[in-house]
Parts: C-alpha cells; sequence; structure tokens
C-alpha cells in the first residue's frame, strides 16, 4: 500500500524505523529483531541505506520481510555517489520485493569525502525524477525541523523542500527533535512559504547514553535541559534510562498529537521491546496501537 494512501485516510498514524545490518554475521540477529516489530502491526515501516548505500542489498531483502508480513515497507534510497544505474538496479530489486514507497535522500557523506562535486545527483530533488522514471513509487523525503546542517540558513533549507515538492515528493519526515516547540515552529515557516505536504514527526528514545553524542554530531540537535537532566541521572543504569527515554518520547507524542500532527515515526534502533512499550502507551490514542487492530 502506498504511504499517500495511508495518510488519506485521515487517521493518525504510527510508524518504525529499522536499519540493516552491516555485515552477514549481523544479519541473522537484525532480522529476527525486524521481524519482532513488523509483528506489532505498525501503520509502515521504514528500512535504511546504509552511508554510501553500503547495506543495499540488505535494505531490500528486510523490506521484504517487511511486506511478507502485512506492513507496508518505506525503502530508504540515497543518491551519495549513485549512477542512474545504479539506482534503477535498486528499485528493480525493491519491486520484485513487492515495496511500493521509497524515502529519496541524498543520504550522508561516506567516510574521508567531503564534498559532491563529481556526483551525478547532488540532492534528493534531483533523485525524485529518476525513481518516478522506473516505477510507479509513492516518494518521500526528509526535513530538518533544526534546519539541514549543511543549509546556509532556513530560507536555504526551505528552498530545497520546494524543490523536493516540486519534484513530486508526496511527503516529509524529519529528522529526530526533542523539543517540541521548535518543530511547531517549524512548521509554521513550511506552511507559510507554501509546502503543502504531509510532515510526518521523527521521535528517538535515546535509550543509550552513548548515543546522544552521535546523535549531536549527525543532526546537531538542540537537547532541552530537562533532557539532559534525564541522561545525567539515569545514564549509567540501562533499563532505568530506557524507561525514562520512553516516557520522554511518550510525552513528545502525546503533545504533537494534541496540537494536530497526525504522523509519528519513530527511529526504534531495531529495538522490539521499545517500539512495542511506546505502541502500548499509546493504545487509546493512535488507531493501529489498539491490539484488536493489530490481530
Amino acid at each position: 500500500m502506498k504511504i499517500s494512501e495511508i495518510y488519506k485516510t485521515g487517521k493518525a498514524t504510527l510508524s518504525f524505523e529499522v536499519f540493516p545490518p552491516k555485515t552477514e554475521a549481523a544479519y541473522e540477529g537484525v532480522i529476527s529483531n525486524v521481524k519482532e516489530v513488523a509483528e506489532l502491526k505498525p501503520d509502515f515501516m521504514s528500512v535504511t541505506y546504509g552511508a554510501g548505500g553500503g547495506t543495499r542489498k540488505y535494505t531490500a531483502e528486510l523490506s521484504g520481510e517487511v511486506e511478507k508480513r502485512g506492513v507496508t515497507a518505506l525503502a530508504h534510497l540515497t543518491c551519495v555517489n549513485a549512477s542512474e544505474e545504479s539506482i534503477k538496479n535498486q528499485l528493480g530489486l525493491l519491486k520484485e520485493q513487492g515495496v511500493e514507497n521509497i524515502l529519496a535522500l541524498r543520504g550522508d557523506l561516506p567516510e574521508g569525502v567531503e564534498g559532491t562535486d563529481d556526483w551525478i545527483y547532488k540532492h534528493a530533488s534531483e533523485l525524485i525524477p529518476v525513481i518516478k522514471k522506473y516505477g510507479d513509487f509513492c516518494i518521500g523525503c526528509a526535513c530538518y525541523p533544526e534546519g539541514h546542517p549543511e543549509s546556509a540558513d532556513l530560507k536555504a533549507d526551505i528552498e530545497g523542500l520546494k524543490r523536493k515538492q516540486e519534484a513530486g515528493c508526496e511527503f516529509l519526515t524529519t529528522q529526530m527533535f526533542f523539543d517540541n516547540s521548535l518543530f511547531f515552529n517549524y512548521m509554521y515557516h513550511l506552511r507559510d512559504a507554501g509546502i503543502t505536504l504531509p510532515v510526518t514527526a521523527g521521535i528517538m528514545p535515546v535509550t543509550k547514553a552513548g548515543q546522544m553524542s552521535r546523535i549531536i554530531k549527525l543532526s546537531q540537535a538542540f537537547i532541552p535541559r530537562r533532557y539532559v537532566a534525564l541522561l545525567d541521572r539515569y545514564g549509567s543504569d540501562p533499563e532505568a534510562l530506557k524507561q525514562a527515554a520512553i516516557a520522554y518520547a511518550t510525552d513528545q507524542i502525546i503533545d504533537l498529537l494534541a496540537n494536530g500532527i497526525e504522523h509519528i515515526h519513530i527511529y526504534t534502533m531495531n529495538r522490539p521491546d521499545v517500539a512495542a512499550k511506546i505502541q502500548e502507551n499509546l493504545s487509546c490514542i493512535i488507531p493501529s496501537c489498539r491490539k484488536e487492530e493489530n490481530v
């Protein structure tokens, strides 16, 4: 099913992100976790692509496993140093797995790469027409409530989103954020600029203290004092931190839903237990989280 059709139902949605293994040795453990997450029957699941497309084979395979379990898969696809032929081949693999939805991304720069001058496609907006050329996919893109780390300013960032919308993007999913006020302000600027696409709010429960430094490095996300206190207090107790992080994420989600944001995407870090607990916390709030709808 296409995500654009899911969003047209007018119901609030909850979706989960999982990521492929980096090595063959890790595959069985990862696929087991992905299957467990799929058994929760979220509205859809996204499967990441890895830096430089390094896990693209596994992306297709895991997306297929998601689809086999009756859950809509959203496969990530990046244009990092990609050719039209490599994109065509990956789309072919995804079609074979029954995938109808693509998250079109520029992608993280591989280690040691400092620029995109030599790439054929430099932005996700340039990737969208290629995807459309080789299949009838529903295409989403990413957005950054605190601005893309490489954008000169918010205006330049929004201009990039306009190009994505004009190229045929059908929905946006945000980078993770921890302060809802920043997101609400961002939404105001998007709508004021004429960006009408549905926006899915990306939420990440930070269940391991060491994850936060990597998040700050990659996304430059603002960490509220409340969250810093949470990490300081419970960072040395894994179970306490997991419980506190899930509670914080749940609080964020409820606030977003109460203020009219209908679509929530959870960066699960391949943790079925985290995904299940958040789903349980929202069982009377989001229709797909109710047990009777997951049978």
